[in-house]
C-alpha cells in the first residue's frame, strides 16, 4: 500500500472500513470515518466516497472527539451562528 497522506482517494485507502455516525441525515450529508492501521483515522465525505480523505492521527482525532463531547464546536452548528 502506498503512504497515505491528506487529500489522496480515499478509495486508495485498501481495506477501509468506513463508518458514519447513527445520527446521520437521511440525505446523506454526512462524513465516514475509518479506522487505519496505524492507529490513525481517515475521514472523507459521504457524497464524495471516491473524493479526498483527510489522515488524522489517533491523539488528533481524541482532541477533536473530546472537544465535541465538550462543546467546544456547538456554535458552528447553532441556528444563530453568524
Amino acid at each position: 500500500m502506498e503512504s497515505m497522506t491528506n487529500g489522496m482517494p480515499a478509495t486508495g485507502i485498501e481495506g477501509a472500513v468506513w463508518r458514519k455516525s447513527r445520527r446521520s441525515n437521511p440525505s446523506g450529508n454526512c462524513v465516514e470515518l475509518a479506522l487505519l492501521s496505524d492507529g490513525g483515522v481517515a475521514v472523507r465525505n459521504s457524497r464524495h466516497p471516491a473524493g479526498p480523505a483527510l489522515i488524522y492521527t489517533h491523539d488528533e482525532m481524541a482532541a477533536f472527539v473530546q472537544g465535541a463531547k465538550d462543546g467546544d464546536f456547538d456554535h458552528l452548528i447553532a441556528p444563530d451562528r453568524p
